[in-house]
């Protein structure tokens, strides 16, 4: 009888213990299920093009280049384009540039933004002031300044352009470190190695 009554135990607490975890299970992956916007305008879906242009030599030869990735890391929702834009958040990680050119990547990575403080990240916000011009606050080097750009709104498109100097996130650093590594391959006819600080951007985010 005994026997029978300690076998009764045993089971009743294995299966409350079963039914326990089995709940808590559950509990874990209703937590971990993500809730689905509603909004008509949804930036972290949009599909993202931010191309930039640099420049080497005294004669200013461009070097094109973009970045493949980029997150949304606070707001970016609207009931319209402009809506999800104002206000959004981001972050692009250096990590992600291209150039069509491996070692040029590399050395971007390493001679640029590798010598600069605190930026396997850019950070930023956005804020439109009207219907053609805005700005957004680019943290890079330790340092968060406003870039001032021009946008257009078409159906379902976002498009910027800007030109930025990188001397405005304290940068000369960096650019010396470039022009360094890549000394050779940045200079002109007139045998003067030099980098440009003035970068300009093509941004773009279409809608789905």
């Amino acid at each position: 009888m005994k026997k029978l009554i300690t076998l009764f135990i045993v089971i009743a607490a294995t299966t409350f213990f079963v039914s326990c975890k089995s709940e808590k299970k559950e509990k874990s992956k209703e937590t971990k299920e993500v809730k689905k916007s509603t909004a008509a305008f949804v930036l972290a879906n949009a599909d993202h093009k931010i191309d930039w242009v640099a420049y080497k030599t005294t004669d200013k030869v461009a070097v094109k280049g973009k970045f493949k990735e980029v997150k949304i890391t606070s707001g970016g929702e609207g009931n319209s384009a402009k809506e999800a834009i104002n206000n959004a958040e981001f972050s692009i990680p250096v990590s992600s540039i291209f150039t069509s050119d491996s070692s040029r990547d590399f050395k971007i990575r390493k001679y640029f933004f590798g010598v600069m403080n605190n930026t396997k990240l850019l950070s930023g916000k956005f804020t439109l002031e009207n219907d053609s011009i805005g700005s957004v606050n680019l943290t890079m080097n330790g340092v968060s300044t406003d870039l001032l750009f021009t946008y257009k709104i078409t159906g379902k498109q976002f498009t910027m352009q800007a030109t930025m100097d990188v001397l405005n996130w304290n940068a000369q650093s960096s650019i010396d470190s470039l022009n360094m590594a890549c000394k050779d391959l940045h200079k002109g006819l007139d045998g003067v190695s030099k980098t440009w600080t003035e970068v300009a951007l093509n941004i773009s985010s279409t809608f789905k």
